[in-house]
């Protein structure tokens, strides 16, 4: 098994023990989303693509949002921790320093993007959180706050993604009326 597999296998193994339930499936879909975006994206945003949200799964160090008055300094300390995680990781699997600095580098912007590549990341990571993450957010968050999450959610999407996310129904008919709402309010 060559660097980038084994890194991606760790990468894997450590999101499966998040806490946060919805994290390796949102992992996985961000990936989906990022090759339906980027068919011919390269190791390294695969790789950002599946380990952008890994400073959920390790406990020591991990930010949360209870500690912080302004959410995006929250999201940014969680980008950059992430950031930090996956190069221990990439440097333990012996992936090149090219390939994990760029990863890093991805996954530090994947909430704000900045670029065409982090823009790309964040949003696959944005369209995932609706597809993927929202229902269970709900169940544990409420209301409210799911509604504040999508609107601030739906605000980063690029202008397609946003098309995509207005065709978004739920089995559950509360949560597309929120998302509707939240679509309605952003």
């Amino acid at each position: 098994m060559n660097s980038i597999e084994y890194a991606k296998q760790k990468i894997r193994a450590i999101i499966a023990g998040s806490k946060v339930q919805e994290d390796p499936g949102h992992a996985e879909d961000t990936l989906k989303w990022l090759l339906r975006l980027s068919p011919g994206a390269d190791e390294a945003l695969q790789i950002a693509a599946l380990a952008h949200d890994i400073e959920r799964a390790v406990e020591e160090g991990r930010v949360y949002r209870a500690d912080y008055d302004d959410y995006d300094v929250f999201k940014a300390d969680h980008a950059r921790n992430g950031a930090k995680i996956l190069r221990e990781i990439l440097n333990k699997c012996g992936v090149s320093k090219s390939i994990t600095n760029e990863a890093c580098r991805l996954v530090s912007l994947h909430e704000v993007g900045g670029d065409s590549r982090s823009d790309l990341l964040k949003d696959a990571d944005s369209i995932s959180y609706f597809m993927v993450n929202m229902p269970l957010y709900y169940k544990r968050e409420g209301w409210e706050e799911t509604k504040r999450r999508c609107i601030w959610g739906y605000r980063r999407l690029s202008t397609q993604m946003k098309k995509i996310a207005n065709g978004i129904t739920y089995e559950d008919e509360v949560l597309t009326s929120l998302l509707k709402e939240a679509i309605q309010q952003a």
